[in-house]
């Protein structure tokens, strides 16, 4: 068994979790990154549902590519599992990503995507609507807003421009 990636492009680029050997800036093609997703365990409940990111289709998406040590591999997998697959709105996916450490490389990493049937599948919110969600909602691992605020701050502190969750996070820590 060989090293494998993980791509974060929401809170596992800020709070991985796991053990790595390696952060890289990477890019996936296809993807975008959304609050798409309606939250019911980690950042809102069932009756006030949070909202958190999905990949979900078109576009590019800038996020860190982990690279876990091979004989780390089944812990990691069986931790990302337990994390982001409580309700099983993603779907468990390895794509390509391109990683921008200078060498251009091109690795497969593990994915976690929307799935567009599953019913906690927000779709593309008018951002007023997702400012009130995020705004009210607080689920197991906290308030929504400061998810939203984190994701945005160490997207910027990465150099990527996200104008959606700038916009959102603007609005909440005014």
């Amino acid at each position: 068994m060989t090293d494998f990636w993980v791509f974060g492009y929401g809170s596992l680029m800020w709070r991985p979790g796991f053990a790595h050997e390696e952060a890289v800036l990477a890019r996936v093609v296809g993807l975008h990154r959304s609050l798409c997703i309606f939250s019911w365990v980690h950042r809102g409940t069932q009756s006030a549902p949070g909202l958190v990111l999905g990949l979900d289709r078109g576009g590019s998406c800038i996020g860190t590519a982990f690279r876990v040590p091979a004989g780390q591999a089944d812990a990691v997998i069986d931790y990302l599992r337990e994390r982001e697959q409580v309700t099983q709105v993603y779907l468990e996916s390895r794509r390509d990503v391109f990683l921008a450490d200078g060498s251009d490389r091109k690795v497969e990493a593990l994915f976690y995507l929307v799935d567009r049937k599953h019913r906690q599948y927000a779709g593309k919110l008018p951002l007023e609507r997702q400012l009130e969600i995020v705004r009210t909602s607080t689920g197991s691992s906290g308030r929504n807003q400061d998810y939203v605020v984190s994701t945005a701050r160490h997207l910027r502190e990465m150099g990527v421009r996200d104008h959606a969750l700038e916009w959102l996070s603007q609005r909440l820590i005014d």
